[in-house]
């Protein structure tokens, strides 16, 4: 009766979530209290299964964001990506994505979209141009650049948590390469899609030209120190296997840093006021809603399935775990899919696998390019639609799809090549 209930809670809670009729971080969080009411665990389990780690890292993260975008950087880099192109309407898309692509690899996907998006759309309505192809691009750019490290993307920080010896440079080192490969295709395909949509009104340019960007930065104190502390985090999570400190504590190291630094500029309550706390409490619901499914053994009978249907075939079932992460994650928001399946990987040690990476390379790439099929894959993708819908420019969803579904399947062709000749070859 208990895995009954506990099974039904995490579906409704999920086709709750995915609907989007309430908020995501309520429904998750009411879906792990129906499991306390339901006596499928007690509190002091409910608050075991959650990983503060995780929770910390991305609180981190908000807060040196949010004091850094108080300087201007962003929207002062943005402008001067524009002019670099000259208003150009191709090279602007080009740069678009590489800013975006390269931002949600260091920042995380969420944060550069909420930053970058307004100001794109402020720029492409100086230029009079279509809205749909920036923002199709930046979309797919924050998905695949997130891909690559293991801040970029809500997926890889809880993979990088759940697996102890991965490390930041790890998810370079093993992500990197076909990340790079995916994103190149991407925006070759999109250049040649949109090219001839995308006019270039000399006029609407000059004028972009004579914009002093500068003007949008906050040259202050403010600037050094946020800039040197974000820049020395990242040099942390770099140094992460040398210094033997995991990124959570060099995370929380830099965000404190930073805050009592501009102690006396900024007040601190404020701050902590535009952390996304939705988002963190939406993860805390996440790891409640799948530690019911840990306690009545649904977990484990799903490792137990995959490793039926593969055979204990470790490249089978990377392969599986490739395209079944990429295509559900399409349908649904990848951070509930990972949370739970990262349970399941580990699972898969105790029948037999003892090199599961290659597994968890698969659902890291599975997850995080699954999030380019559809406009709820990834919560990068929501955020966008939401600032495009706010400034009248609203993205349909079956128009993303007619286009995300053709870039997922080109993205999971190419990582699973990848996947087969640099892991899985060894094991036939």
């Amino acid at each position: 009766m208990t895995t009954v209930l506990a099974l039904l809670i995490f579906v409704a809670s999920y086709v709750l979530i995915m609907t989007e009729k309430w908020n995501r971080a309520l429904v998750a969080l009411a879906g792990g209290v129906l499991l306390l009411l339901t006596k499928v665990y007690e509190w002091e389990e409910a608050f075991g299964f959650i990983d503060w780690e995780t929770v910390a890292l991305l609180f981190s993260m908000m807060v040196l964001v949010s004091i850094t975008k108080k300087t201007g950087i962003f929207t002062y880099m943005a402008i001067r990506l524009a002019q670099l192109v000259k208003g150009r309407p191709v090279p602007l898309l080009v740069v678009t994505a590489i800013f975006t692509a390269v931002g949600s690899a260091f920042l995380d996907n969420v944060t550069t979209v909420l930053l970058f998006v307004p100001v794109l759309l402020s720029l492409i309505e100086k230029l009079k141009l279509p809205a749909f192809p920036y923002l199709l691009v930046t979309i797919f750019s924050s998905n695949i650049g997130g891909t690559a490290t293991l801040i970029g993307d809500p997926p890889n920080i809880m993979i990088g948590q759940a697996v102890q010896h991965f490390s930041f440079v790890s998810f370079i080192y093993h992500l990197g390469p076909v990340v790079l490969i995916i994103f190149s295709i991407m925006l070759t395909l999109s250049v040649l899609l949109f090219r001839k949509r995308l006019t270039y009104n000399q006029e609407l340019a000059k004028r972009l030209m004579e914009l002093d960007a500068s003007e949008h930065l906050n040259k202050s104190k403010l600037l050094f120190q946020s800039l040197s502390v974000l820049l020395l985090t990242i040099t942390g999570f770099m140094m992460h296997p040398f210094v033997h400190m995991d990124i959570t504590t060099i995370a929380v190291s830099g965000a404190l840093l930073l805050l009592f630094l501009t102690d006396k500029e900024l007040d601190v309550e404020h701050v902590f006021q535009e952390v996304e706390w939705v988002t963190l409490f939406f993860f805390m619901g996440l790891f409640m809603l799948v530690g019911g499914l840990e306690t009545v053994g649904i977990i484990d009978e799903l490792a137990r399935g995959m490793v039926w249907v593969s055979g204990g075939d470790l490249p089978i079932t990377s392969m599986v775990m490739l395209w079944s992460s990429g295509l559900l994650s399409g349908v649904v928001d990848n951070i509930p899919f990972v949370a739970a399946m990262i349970p399941v990987v580990q699972e898969l040690q105790g029948y037999g696998m003892m090199n599961v990476d290659p597994v968890w390379w698969s659902l890291a790439l599975g997850a995080c390019l699954g999030g380019n099929g559809t406009l709820i894959g990834a919560s990068a993708n929501v955020v966008v639609a939401g600032l495009a819908a706010s400034h009248n420019q609203p993205i349909p969803f079956l128009k993303f799809s007619l286009y995300g579904i053709p870039i997922l399947i080109m993205s999971l062709a190419v990582a699973s090549v990848y996947v087969f000749f640099r892991y899985l070859i060894p094991f036939l």
